[in-house]
């Protein structure tokens, strides 16, 4: 079968657009207002009537936003006002001090140690996955879903094992709903526009978010007065997480906000990269064989387990590459506190400082050939600038959960290859659109065979 010689793209802007065609556009997919040349060059800059922006494409640059001084690009009001009405001031949201501390409670609970120590749960949900997928041979089946399903039960049973109290499906409903009503970013957002100016299209509640903090307050409650279990899950490990230099501890409420901010992060995004991953390795039959055969080696047979992850570095290239071309948070905004530079061009305060993941990963400057499919690249990571490749953000505001993503997306990408053999069906190439994270529009639809 021939397939076009490039995995599928999000249509660039070539003209500069006005304010109400931008508008329109980014309602469509947010990422169409990126202009081409971002692809070309360092730095972008422009201004609408209200707002002076610029699109930040250079790792020195960009190592300046997120380490350097940090504490003069926070997230934007934008960015918090989406996300607070589900996740509170939680890590995700949080600034200064008040992040601080979180950070320091929250960091052991994803030591090493503690990641490894879940494999067991991720290698269960892979087993269910596999037999799942296994129902569907020799038709078409939507990957996006099933992948959507399986780290959906890798984060309940790591947050909540053993709570019957839970209606799993509940939360998951809840999350989804409230992504695709709130979290549609407009342009107006983007730009910086004054948080009081109304969105289009954006509500502000949503009563399966609140039975959603509910329920996760019940279970923190009941979890407060059982006993201790013998591995202890994402929850046991928050609650007694303490802040190492105060001592001080979650309360209830601080609690539910971070456990709903992995959940919300810790499933959606995982799910994301494999089901691009599995599309991608549909699009390159090459590619799936080889990893096929590195997956096979190893496992024998079996699910992958947490110890094997090690052993699969061609498959751990694929999810790399998988989040350069198809990065979850595609594009990150900031806004700027105080003047500063960037790239020799001078930023004011109240500037809005633009970090469109997608336009970095594929900018010609720093990847050769950027839009096509090459797990290669990643065979040497410590040749590649930590700036120029942003699938979880960097500096101190680094994703938390980088590691159990990573582990989980090996262990199920190389248990389903193992087993089984994916092919693309033509016209029928998933759409990346970005509402909120960079998702397959109309699904990841696979032909899936036995192996």
């Amino acid at each position: 079968m021939t397939h076009s010689p490039l995995p599928v793209r999000v249509p660039l802007v070539l003209e500069p657009q006005g304010i109400l065609e931008s508008l329109r556009t980014a309602r469509r997919n947010v990422l169409e207002i990126i202009p081409d040349i971002a692809t070309k060059q360092p730095i972008v800059s422009g201004k609408t009537a209200i707002v002076k922006w610029h699109m930040v494409m250079d790792p020195k640059a960009l190592r300046r936003v997120l380490l350097e001084n940090l504490d003069n690009y926070p997230k934007s009001n934008v960015t918090k006002n989406i996300l607070e009405p589900a996740i509170g001031d939680s890590l995700f949201v949080a600034e200064g001090a008040h992040w601080r501390w979180q950070r320091r409670a929250a960091s052991p609970v994803f030591s090493h140690r503690n990641v490894q120590n879940l494999g067991p749960i991720m290698e269960r949900a892979a087993e269910r996955s596999v037999e799942r997928v296994q129902q569907h041979l020799g038709r078409a089946m939507d990957l996006f879903d099933e992948m959507t399903k399986t780290t959906f039960d890798v984060i309940s049973d790591v947050t909540f094992s053993g709570d019957d109290g839970i209606d799993q499906m509940a939360i998951h409903d809840a999350i989804d709903r409230y992504i695709e009503d709130i979290a549609k970013v407009s342009i107006l957002d983007i730009i910086g526009v004054p948080t009081w100016v109304p969105r289009p299209g954006r509500i502000t509640g949503s009563r399966g978010l609140k039975a959603m903090k509910k329920m996760a307050d019940r279970a923190i409650e009941d979890r407060k007065t059982g006993g201790a279990r013998d591995i202890p899950d994402l929850l046991d490990l928050l609650l007694d997480g303490e802040d190492p230099k105060t001592k001080r501890q979650m309360s209830t409420a601080e609690l539910r906000d971070n456990l709903l901010t992995f959940i919300v992060a810790g499933h959606e995004t995982t799910a994301l990269t494999l089901s691009w991953a599995l599309y991608l390795c549909a699009f390159d039959p090459q590619v799936q064989e080889k990893a096929r055969l590195e997956a096979q080696s190893v496992l024998n047979g079996r699910t992958a387990t947490a110890e094997d992850v090690p052993n699969l570095p061609y498959i751990r290239m694929i999810i790399d590459e998988t989040l350069r071309l198809y990065p979850p948070a595609a594009f990150l905004s900031r806004t700027a506190q105080g003047t500063d530079q960037l790239c020799d061009r001078d930023i004011w305060k109240g500037d809005t400082v633009m970090l469109p993941v997608y336009a970095l990963h594929r900018n010609e400057l720093i990847w050769p050939e950027p839009d096509k499919f090459d797990p290669e690249r990643f065979s040497d990571p410590k040749a590649i600038d930590r700036y120029a490749y942003l699938p979880f953000g960097n500096g101190p505001r680094v994703c938390i959960g980088a590691q159990f993503a990573l582990q989980e997306a090996v262990m199920i990408l190389a248990s389903l290859l193992s087993k089984f053999k994916f092919t693309s069906i033509p016209g029928k190439d998933p759409q990346p659109i970005m509402i909120l994270t960079l998702r397959p529009e109309g699904g990841v639809w696979l032909m899936v065979e036995e192996v």
